[in-house]
């Protein structure tokens, strides 16, 4: 898997990356990650990328974050009320 390129953003890491015929786009906050995967005839070229990264998509990201954070941390929470 190699990078294809880094998209700057204030509040996220956005790598996107080409293996195998498709380009997997990583959106990371913190310790949590979302990846898309894309094949590569489905788009003009990695450039057209950049224009799917809408505030309405990166909003709904933010959302996915904080569930995961929660859900993570519940998880976590009943090991420790385990011990």
């Amino acid at each position: 898997m190699r990078i294809v390129k880094e998209i700057p953003h204030e509040r996220y890491k956005i790598q996107l990356h080409q293996y195998n015929s498709k380009y997997i786009l990583k959106i990371e906050l913190g310790q949590y990650e979302q990846s898309y995967k894309i094949n590569e005839l489905d788009i003009e070229d990695a450039n057209a990328i950049d224009n799917m990264l809408s505030e309405e998509f990166l909003q709904n990201c933010l959302k996915r974050f904080l569930t995961m954070r929660r859900d993570w941390e519940k998880a976590f929470d009943s090991i420790k009320n385990n011990q």
